[in-house]
């Protein structure tokens, strides 16, 4: 090559893209592997059951069996809640790290989780609330308080609410709330014993009315989070491109935020403050379909109940025939998951 000859321009790669047709045959799998590992969390456990029990403890339920009992009311709920909770956690983290254009927002680190945990705590020991369905709307109002405080102190300053900011008042905001709960818990011994299994994030206990009483609201969150994929691509774009779509903005926002504190609202109620789960799921989702945020979503709605469901069940078997919260296991596991998609895709990439 002479010095008068220019390089040859580098060639751009253009953004991994899967064909429609494959990631829709990649959903109908994951479906397949939810119905699987949804299976396993029933018959797995300190005590195992085969499929003969699960098949009699529906049709031919017979009350004195402990086998047959722990099926019906304890493992079947339990994989419900954990099937919904999943969802509704998964899709809240992936509409937040949209609409904040955030890959650190999460339910939990945006003081989501902590603001409806707090009022939750707030409520029980100083309102005397008692129940999963006063939890609901406590846990709506807790939420909702949190995501108003947490953009509300970004949005301060002239560049507004940018990634970072939002970052650090969610970090503060967890800070606080986290205090305040833990002063008002260790004020009194007795709901500190109440509250603690709780408060670790866990589906053991949960029963069928807790399933009942969440569900309505997780369902409506989840189909209004489903819609929002085209404005989570415009958003993607930037204001100025969003805007020149035809794109209303605050509406828009608004309309998001409060899908997500209905969603880690009623999921909180339902199973404590879970968290890392909403965070890491929706980067592998977008590792698995791109940046189409109309395929991101369905992929995390599938996923994280599968990786909750896992969690769940490495912690009933770890420690048999004890039992390890899924929270603690979600904690051990989420963390160098996270690390490792860190450092295989550039989390800037949203």
């Amino acid at each position: 090559m002479t010095l008068l000859e220019t390089p040859t321009p580098r060639r751009e790669t253009a953004p991994r893209h899967r064909p429609g047709a494959g990631l829709a045959a990649g959903l109908v799998v994951l479906v397949g592997v939810l119905l699987v590992v949804a299976f396993f969390s029933i018959t797995l456990g300190s005590r195992g059951v085969g499929v003969p029990t699960i098949w009699k403890a529906f049709t031919d339920f017979d009350p004195g069996s402990a086998s047959e009992t722990v099926i019906r009311e304890m493992r079947v709920p339990r994989t419900l809640i954990g099937t919904l909770a999943g969802a509704a956690l998964g899709l809240s983290g992936t509409i937040l790290q949209g609409v904040t254009r955030n890959p650190l927002a999460d339910p939990g680190i945006m003081g989501i989780n902590a603001g409806a945990a707090a009022f939750i705590v707030f409520g029980i020991m100083i309102l005397g609330v008692q129940g999963v369905f006063g939890y609901v709307w406590l846990a709506f109002a807790g939420a909702g308080v949190a995501t108003v405080t947490v953009y509300g102190i970004a949005s301060f300053g002239r560049e507004g609410a940018t990634p970072v900011k939002l970052a650090l008042a969610g970090a503060a905001v967890t800070a606080v709330l986290s205090s305040l709960t833990s002063a008002i818990v260790m004020t009194n011994v007795d709901a500190l014993n109440e509250l603690r299994f709780w408060q670790v994030g866990s589906l053991a206990g949960r029963y069928m009315p807790v399933f009942w009483q969440t569900a309505p609201f997780i369902l409506v969150g989840l189909v209004v989070a489903l819609f929002a994929g085209r404005a989570l691509n415009g958003l993607a774009l930037g204001e100025d491109l969003a805007l020149a779509l035809g794109l209303r903005l605050r509406r828009t926002r608004f309309v998001m935020f409060v899908t997500v504190a209905v969603l880690c609202g009623a999921a909180t109620a339902a199973c404590g403050p879970i968290v890392f789960v909403g965070l890491v799921v929706p980067h592998l989702a977008r590792f698995i379909c791109g940046p189409d945020y109309r395929w991101i979503l369905p992929y995390a709605l599938v996923l994280t109940p599968i990786v909750l469901l896992v969690a769940d069940i490495i912690g009933r078997l770890v420690v048999s025939p004890g039992e390890l919260q899924v929270g603690v296991v979600l904690g051990v596991l989420g963390a160098p998951a996270f690390i490792a998609l860190v450092r295989y895709r550039n989390l800037a990439e949203l």
